[in-house]
């Protein structure tokens, strides 16, 4: 159980167990590795904000037709990846 306290102090601690209790929670996951743009499936792809399934299916082909991806800029030439979603995603993906 939680005691709430009042002092800022007390209440920083009280959530970093609040948060650390959460993270140990069963059932609880918490992605912490970022999607491979050259290995990951239709679904993992999807799960990008911004990118649906149609767009997955374009990534996909992409690097089956030009193979890897060489950085992650290149993602931006995908039909339905612009400027604003690699905003988005950029830090959510890899190539290595």
């Amino acid at each position: 159980m939680l005691k709430m306290v009042i002092s800022k102090k007390g209440m920083w601690v009280g959530l970093c167990i609040l948060l650390t209790g959460l993270m140990m929670a069963p059932g609880l996951t918490v992605a912490l590795d970022k999607v491979n743009i050259n290995t990951a499936d239709k679904e993992m792809l999807s799960s990008l904000p911004g990118v649906g399934p149609v767009t997955a299916g374009r990534i996909i082909e992409y690097r089956e037709k030009n193979g890897p991806f060489k950085n992650k800029e290149e993602i931006t030439k995908i039909k339905g990846i612009g400027e604003k979603t690699f905003q988005k995603i950029k830090d959510l993906i890899t190539v290595e």
